[in-house]
């Protein structure tokens, strides 16, 4: 019997370079990084003081807190909950960090009780999302509230001022290692590197986006879908107490409009990184470069002198895009 022309001559398989470079581009973020690099070449076509060192720099020391506390927000979006107070508790964080340090003189002491906030306010978030079942949007949004009214009636809507003038509390908002790389970003590097291992690789991370992508299946699975949630908030807590801690070592005092809009910004990256609302889909680097694409975006945009309000519209216009294209996605599988 005549052998056919397939059998002949077999098609040969894809070669490995081709066949990696394909499974390459199935992964979300290289479209993102393409997305950061478009970016980064237009400006700096369109302003000779874009790509400087200092420029860059600086970008990087204040995309540092959005990422910082984006990843907390991330993993709770991952686990299929949402949490917008953020914003506010980067305010409030401040405020004990700031009079413990007046009153002690103790860096350590500061920063523990920032942190005992964070903690208490995740907790509660977590607490309120995961064992009684409210919204989790409702919640927080409620949270919000709370900490800026408690933060403005604290404070009197006065700034409160860093007394202490600790050198190591200056050196965590403002210090550069080897007088480049801002600490702040140097600090979300770390611990968007310790994260994104925990989130692939650890069996925290396996149950995170379990219980995101169908807490039934999940709990048939023996994971405890509450304590993973609970343990979400408590994760995206005490990181937006970093990003807080950060930013009052910057500014130099507690402040009551810290932070005002600021979940806006983290919630607008970590949508336009990948990660879905509806949970269960997503990674840490992705959530980074969504904030770097915006960071370098705003900045450029700055740069020509665009009026706010239209960098506004345009962020806000990227926002709605993402969203859509989550949707689509979402729709498709």
């Amino acid at each position: 019997m005549p052998q056919s022309l397939d059998a002949a001559h077999p098609v040969p398989p894809p070669a490995p370079a081709a066949a990696m470079l394909k499974a390459l581009f199935r992964r979300s973020e290289i479209p993102l990084l393409i997305s950061l690099l478009v970016v980064i070449a237009f400006f700096s076509i369109a302003s000779d003081t874009f790509l400087t060192t200092r420029n860059i720099a600086n970008v990087l020391g204040q995309s540092a807190l959005a990422m910082t506390a984006g990843i907390g927000v991330a993993i709770v979006f991952i686990s299929g909950e949402v949490d917008v107070s953020v914003g506010s508790l980067v305010a409030a964080v401040a405020i004990p960090l700031i009079v413990v340090m007046n009153a002690t003189e103790s860096l350590f002491l500061g920063i523990a009780a920032a942190l005992a906030l964070g903690l208490v306010v995740g907790a509660v978030n977590g607490y309120l999302s995961a064992y009684l079942g409210i919204n989790s949007l409702i919640v927080t949004l409620g949270t919000l509230f709370i900490l800026r009214g408690g933060v403005y009636l604290y404070t009197g809507q006065t700034a409160i001022p860093d007394e202490a003038m600790l050198e190591s509390f200056f050196q965590i908002g403002n210090g550069r290692l080897l007088g480049l790389l801002p600490y702040p970003a140097l600090i979300a590097f770390v611990l968007l590197l310790a994260f994104a291992y925990v989130m692939r690789h650890r069996p925290f991370g396996r149950q995170v986006y379990a219980v995101g992508g169908n807490p039934e299946v999940a709990r048939l699975a023996g994971y405890s879908v509450k304590r993973v949630k609970f343990a979400c908030f408590i994760i995206s807590g005490l990181l937006a107490t970093v990003a807080g801690i950060m930013l009052a070592s910057r500014l130099g005092s507690a402040v009551h409009v810290a932070g005002l809009g600021f979940e806006f910004q983290v919630v607008a990256a970590v949508v336009l990184g990948g990660v879905s609302l509806s949970g269960g889909i997503g990674s840490l680097f992705g959530m980074a470069l969504g904030v770097l694409i915006l960071s370098f975006l705003s900045n450029g945009l700055g740069m020509l002198a665009l009026a706010t309000e239209w960098q506004l519209v345009v962020t806000g216009g990227i926002i709605i895009a993402a969203v859509a294209f989550d949707e689509f996605k979402r729709r498709r599988i």
